[in-house]
């Protein structure tokens, strides 16, 4: 169970791109055994078979994996073909695992997929071929286009793998001042932070942070690396954190957190420094250090307010809200709540606007004050309705509801509490009609006699106690005694 908000806890985004992708074209093999229809054999045969040797001919019955098997051996590329060999069988060993009605089971097989033995034909040989040749950034490259190929979800397995290839032969550059070695950390950490491998994560990130401190290299996007590293020690940081919070472990999760706030700063991106600087100050607050809690909010309402951030500054008076109540500060919490509707509104940011009425409707609330609750909720409602988001709207219209109800049962029990026979047509009223119960008993033209008021009196209350019936026990109870008295 998380405890920082699960809207700050992201899971990792995809590899990012070091390198722009190469795809191979089609290989020339045949692909006879790919034709399924009669016709389209025949025409085949007779474009490709007249005149072909023996050798030729056994092409064009071969499988397309024994062709390109066979290929490999003939230029003597042994490791590609084994390789090739060894990932078939580890996806038929997947599928095998998998069973029938599995999704991997559904799949065509590896050997059935013509176009990915190209790319493994080809990446795997000219890997092969720049090893002998020690050229191992050649081999790098080679594997991490194999990764980039297989970037669908069924094939994650098979990017996995070379991903890990690539980190083997990383270790081996040294002419490229640790370049592609950082890429295989970053790669590594993102595999074992997607498999739930945390602590494993914050090491290659940590690897893939050191290696880029200073160094002006950028991925395909632009972002330098060292802004990328500094995103992800963020993230597991902050996860690192949040599971020390699970734990109670409050004083080492400020210090993880504190490191997470620091990376942040230093990779540049604002929404990141505002989340970074909002977890921190929710830990604080777990601690029960709540002036600190309360400083640092202030800091991440700065943030957010320069980034027009509706989401983060939501959440920031929300916690300021908690902590303000908490401490007994109802009237700091409703100023501080106050300013915030009316940066909103002077923001145009129609969604932080939804979020302080409803955070003061709530105050209102709490304290008893239905009235005004009802109206910011109402307020709420109606600046709901401008979004088009329908969860919303039915959100504050309940909101909306609640507040209306507790309105209704102080009214309610007042009229309980009186018992007397005034009070008691303005209750047989609203049963009547259920719209207000202030509406004036006598416009209803129902009749009560005062001689009933001790019958009444006696329904209305539980004996021995100070709590009362629910109302339509209560009416239904008198009801069945008035009439039998009238009889």
């Amino acid at each position: 169970m998380n405890v920082l908000p699960q809207a700050i806890l992201q899971s990792p985004r995809e590899h990012p791109r070091f390198i722009e992708q190469t795809v191979c074209p089609s290989l020339d093999f045949a692909r006879i055994h790919l034709i399924k229809d009669k016709d389209g054999i025949d025409d085949y045969l007779a474009k490709n078979i007249k005149g072909l040797s023996k050798q030729e001919a056994a092409a064009n019955r071969n499988s397309y994996k024994k062709n390109i098997c066979i290929d490999m051996l003939r230029q003597g590329y042994h490791e590609s073909f084994s390789e090739l060999f060894t990932l078939i069988q580890k996806w038929n060993a997947l599928r095998e695992a998998g069973g029938p009605g599995s999704a991997i089971w559904q799949q065509k097989s590896l050997e059935e997929q013509p176009d990915k033995l190209d790319q493994l034909y080809h990446f795997l040989t000219r890997a092969e071929a720049a090893q002998r040749a020690g050229r191992y950034e050649e081999v790098y490259d080679n594997q991490l286009n194999l990764a980039y190929c297989f970037n669908d979800p069924e094939d994650k397995w098979l990017s996995n793998y070379f991903y890990e290839q690539c980190f083997n032969t990383a270790q081996l550059i040294k002419i490229d001042g640790g370049k592609r070695e950082a890429q295989a950390h970053a790669n590594m950490g993102l595999i074992n932070e997607k498999q739930g491998h945390v602590m494993k994560a914050a090491e290659h990130y940590e690897a893939f942070y050191q290696l880029t401190e200073g160094s002006t290299w950028k991925d395909e996007t632009g972002h330098t690396y060292n802004s990328l590293a500094c995103e992800h020690l963020w993230r597991i940081y902050t996860l690192l954190a949040d599971k020390m919070l699970e734990n109670k472990e409050h004083q080492q999760a400020i210090k993880m957190l504190i490191k997470a706030l620091k990376v942040a700063k230093e990779g540049g991106d604002m929404k990141t420094e505002g989340e970074a600087t909002y977890c921190l100050s929710l830990a604080y607050h777990f601690a029960g250090e709540q002036q600190r809690a309360l400083s640092i909010l202030n800091t991440a309402v700065k943030i957010f307010t320069a980034l027009c951030d509706s989401a983060g500054l939501g959440r920031a008076y929300a916690a300021i809200a908690k902590i303000l109540v908490s401490q007994g500060k109802a009237a700091e919490t409703i100023k501080y709540l106050g300013e915030f509707m009316k940066a909103a509104e002077n923001a145009h940011l129609s969604q932080s606007l939804v979020d302080a009425r409803v955070l003061l409707g709530n105050v209102y609330n709490e304290r008893g004050n239905y009235n005004e609750a009802f109206e910011y909720f109402s307020q709420a409602s109606e600046a709901a309705k401008t979004l088009n988001s329908l969860p919303l709207v039915d959100e504050t219209k309940t909101y909306c509801g609640i507040a209306k109800a507790h309105k209704l049962m102080v009214a309610f029990n007042s009229h309980i509490e009186a018992e007397d026979p005034v009070s008691l047509k303005y209750l047989l009223a609203w049963k009547e009609n259920r719209s207000d119960m202030c509406t004036d008993p006598l416009t209803v033209g129902l009749e009560v006699h005062a001689s009933l008021q001790p019958q009444v009196s006696a329904t209305l209350r539980v004996s021995g106690g100070g709590s009362h019936l629910s109302l339509d026990t209560a009416l239904e109870e008198w009801s069945g005694r008035a009439a039998s008295s009238t009889l």
